[in-house]
């Protein structure tokens, strides 16, 4: 997460709110080193079914289970 002081995001805070819209990251701002506050999207893009990495989602996943697979 990108890290700003409260005088840099002040001055660019346009800018500022701009990128936290188009990247869709979340920017940290700080006050005399210490955090305060995070900047982040407001409409999150959440995700989508069937998204999640490493998972496989058959076309059939939702057909009923045969009776060897009701029994195992």
């Amino acid at each position: 997460m990108r890290t700003l002081s409260r005088a840099e995001a002040l001055r660019h805070f346009d800018a500022l709110l701009t990128e936290v819209q188009s990247t869709r990251q979340s920017v940290m701002i700080t006050s005399g080193g210490r955090p305060v506050a995070v900047i982040a999207p407001a409409d999150p893009h959440g995700r989508q079914f069937g998204t999640l990495p490493g998972l496989h989602v058959p076309d059939d996943f939702d057909a009923p289970l045969t009776d060897e697979a009701l029994w195992v």
